[in-house]
């Protein structure tokens, strides 16, 4: 008996028309980024493991899928290095190269390895899929797609300015109601310091992240799993309960980081951003989250977070500022900020809400049904001088009954069917059929073309 086909957890199949609402948020995305002035580039799938390791922090590590080496990859390890049981230490010995975990580290290679060949700043977005071996739950996939848009090359807030407004132009056209939270890794760092554990910064970004993960108590534990004293984590507990409005937040963080260079530079560039919403008059709400840390090593300034307001999901977008990816492959004094659209997240919040429009570029507009060859013959010129202009048409593609061919447009949600008997091919026409209404008209090709459009 044949073996059930499956596919790996974590991923999945897209029909037809589930590829038809994708791309209807792809190209959704695809035009705000156009609108502000950035170029599409493609990385490959896979990547060398010394591009990807050490670039995500040791979470992120642990999910990098790594690929085997190609041939008789044991052939070179000795006996004793089979019986190490150390995974990490193996799999740095049979495997070179990994699938890309995100579209940011790619990116920074690839403006190291093409410098000399773009402008900077340098305004790019990539729409491509990528890999976490993350345990999967409702929203969370080991194969999903991210629409990542950066800007390197510029140290300018206008940039951070300009990234938010995308975010309000899309989910304003995709109809989904969101929140952006807002934060700096700065303050984070100055937080750390006045604490007295500037040392343990990554630590405490790594559990504070998870704050509306697993909640107070249990980042306390959490970070006190690490090291840090019970005097400076008492100390981290009112900052992380500031309240207010974003001014009085902004305000509160400048008494209590007085002390810190560092973190009153994050709050003064936070100021700088929320004046820049303002004077741009930003409609999406705008929060000030202390919570918030984007767990990965890279980020050095403002970050980012979308949250949907109508849907229990993690967050859709992502990102922030980042002053020395580059610097890891060789190239100093290349800052970045920019942000990625979880496309699948999107694609769970418009399936949940039904906000997809009734009908979509992609989908067939009208089919011709074949009654025999001479009607078939007749229909083809037609079919020809349609898709010349940009209408999608096509023709049952042999005879058969009336019924099959009308479910076979029902089940497509082609909305006109074309008829053609004798009558018809007398006169120079084609009957059109209203397939939501059922009215049916007799008309010539400029009418056919006019009534489609």
């Amino acid at each position: 008996m044949a073996q059930k086909p499956s596919i790996p957890k974590g991923t999945r199949d897209f029909t037809p028309q589930e590829m038809a609402n994708r791309n209807y948020i792809f190209n959704t995305i695809k035009d705000v980024f156009r609108l502000y002035g950035f170029q599409q580039i493609e990385t490959p799938a896979m990547e060398n493991l010394s591009t990807l390791m050490g670039k995500y922090g040791e979470e992120g590590d642990k999910l990098l899928f790594k690929i085997l080496n190609s041939g008789d990859y044991l052939s070179e390890l000795t006996i004793e290095e089979l019986l190490w049981k150390d995974s990490p230490r193996l799999t740095n010995r049979i495997s070179e190269k990994g699938l890309r975990y995100d579209l940011t580290v790619p990116f920074a290679r690839f403006v190291v390895q093409h410098q000399n060949a773009i402008s900077f700043p340098f305004k790019r977005y990539q729409i491509q899929p990528v890999w976490r071996a993350d345990r999967p739950q409702r929203g969370r996939y080991r194969e999903f797609y991210q629409c990542d848009v950066d800007v390197v090359g510029s140290d300018s807030l206008l940039n951070e300015l300009e990234l938010i407004q995308i975010v309000d132009e899309v989910y304003r056209r995709l109809k989904i109601n969101v929140v952006i939270k807002l934060n700096n890794r700065k303050i984070l760092s100055g937080i750390a310091e006045i604490i007295g554990e500037a040392e343990k910064i990554t630590d405490i970004t790594v559990a504070i992240d998870k704050m509306d993960k697993i909640g107070l108590e249990k980042v306390n534990e959490e970070i006190a799993s690490k090291g840090i004293s019970d005097e400076a984590i008492a100390k981290l507990q009112p900052i992380l309960k500031l309240s207010g409005t974003n001014s009085e937040k902004l305000s509160q963080l400048k008494t209590v980081l007085a002390s810190s260079e560092i973190g009153l530079k994050g709050v003064s560039e936070l100021e700088t951003i929320f004046g820049l919403c303002e004077t741009m008059k930003v409609e999406t709400k705008i929060d000030l989250d202390l919570t918030l840390a984007r767990g990965l090593n890279y980020y050095t300034g403002a970050i980012f977070e979308v949250k949907a307001l109508d849907v229990e999901i993690g967050s859709i977008t992502g990102g922030g500022r980042y002053d020395n990816l580059t610097s890891v492959f060789g190239m100093e004094g290349i800052s970045g900020v920019g942000i990625s659209f979880g496309a699948d997240r999107i694609y769970d919040v418009l399936n949940q809400l039904n906000l997809y429009p009734e009908t979509s570029g992609e989908q067939t507009r009208i089919l011709f049904v074949s009654f025999g060859e001479k009607e078939l013959l007749y229909c083809l010129p037609w079919l020809s001088a349609l898709r010349a202009k940009g209408i999608n048409a096509e023709i049952y593609p042999e005879p058969a009954k009336m019924k099959k061919q009308m479910s076979y447009a029902d089940n497509k949600r082609i909305p006109f069917v074309a008829i053609v008997g004798e009558t018809e091919m007398n006169e120079g026409k084609v009957m059109l059929k209203n397939m939501k209404t059922g009215d049916q008209k007799l008309l010539s090709a400029d009418e056919i073309t006019e009534a489609l459009k």
